[in-house]
This record gives structure tokens, C-alpha cells and sequence, in this order.
């Protein structure tokens, strides 16, 4: 199936930006990437995992959410021609220090993505890239 890698991740200082990618490779049969919905997701060390941006499928007009602390931060957005979904992140912040996964999923919607409790229905998960943020 898919396979989602991340990458972008690095050490920053408080107020620097970062990209990430996630890059999709080994589109199976009748399951293009341009048919998943899209999500970034991160877990800071020793905490939960939390939702942090997703992106629907709809071509032209597509659904995104943020999760609350990273609205008017972050952007997400997706090359469907590239098969790339990206996470732009700015205004960085120590407590932005986390390991971030890609994450995609056909049955459930990017709606339901950010509203939560169904990451059991995610098809596929990259491998995290971590970001660390020094004050």
C-alpha cells in the first residue's frame, strides 16, 4: 500500500519557521493519493498524541482544520500533481517541540480528523520527523 514518508524537521529557535513534508509512494489500484485525506499529527516527548492540521481530498475546494494551538501558525496544503502534502510552520515555539506524522485515510473525513477519536480509522501513518524549538 502507500507509503508516507516525512521529512523538514530540525532544530530551530523560538520564532523560526520550518516546512514539512510528506511525501507518498506506492499507490495501490483504484487507491490514487489524491483520493485520502490528509493530517498532521504530533506527540511532544512523554505526552499524548495530539491533532494539529488536515486537509480534505476535495479537488479545488479543500476542507482544513487546525487544531487550537497552532491556528494562524501553521498551513497545511497538498500538490496532488506531486503527491506532497505539506505543514508550514511559523512562529515557532519551545512548546511546538514534538515529533510530527503524516497521516492518511480514506474513510474518515478531515473534519473528522480534527473533531477526533477515530485515528483508529487512519489508513496509514509516516514515520514522524522530529522538530525541536530552543527558547
Amino acid at each position: 500500500q502507500m507509503r508516507l514518508v516525512e521529512s523538514g524537521g530540525g532544530l530551530v529557535e523560538a520564532g523560526d519557521s520550518l516546512r514539512l513534508s510528506c511525501e507518498a509512494s506506492g499507490e495501490a489500484p483504484g487507491r490514487a493519493f489524491s483520493t485520502y485525506n490528509f493530517a498532521w499529527y504530533r506527540r511532544p516527548l512523554g505526552m499524548e498524541r495530539e491533532f494539529v492540521a488536515s486537509i480534505s481530498r476535495t479537488p479545488g475546494i479543500f476542507n482544513i482544520y487546525y487544531g487550537d494551538s497552532v491556528k494562524g501558525r501553521f498551513t497545511i496544503s497538498r500538490d496532488n500533481s506531486k503527491n506532497m502534502v505539506y505543514l508550514e510552520m511559523n512562529s515557532l515555539k519551545p512548546s511546538d517541540t514534538a515529533i510530527y506524522y503524516c497521516a492518511a485515510a480514506r474513510i474518515i473525513t478531515s473534519e473528522t480528523m480534527y473533531t477526533g477519536g477515530k485515528e483508529n480509522l487512519i489508513d496509514i501513518w509516516g514515520q514522524g520527523t522530529t522538530v525541536a524549538v530552543s527558547s
